[in-house]
């Protein structure tokens, strides 16, 4: 699976490594991703998500419900 958050859309971005003698070299970014089992009450069931920290932070604040109703609308995610 890909290193994609599945709430925010959050994916590696590139950037440098830039040693002491400023010589430059590509590398990669990854987002910090955790795989996350979250409860929904409304079907009763569970749901496992590849998600962000900053994702569940999200998910905190607003509700697993109304975050995968945005998510899915977005094409984040395929339940």
């Amino acid at each position: 699976m890909s290193k994609v958050c599945q709430v925010t859309g959050k994916r590696p971005i590139s950037g440098n490594n830039v040693s002491h003698s400023n010589n430059k070299t590509k590398r990669r970014f990854y987002p910090n991703l955790q795989k996350k089992k979250f409860y929904i009450p409304e079907e009763d069931r569970w749901v496992t998500l590849k998600v962000s920290t900053a994702g569940m932070r999200t998910i905190n604040k607003n509700g697993i419900t109304s975050v995968l109703k945005k998510a899915k609308a977005e094409g984040l995610i395929v339940l």
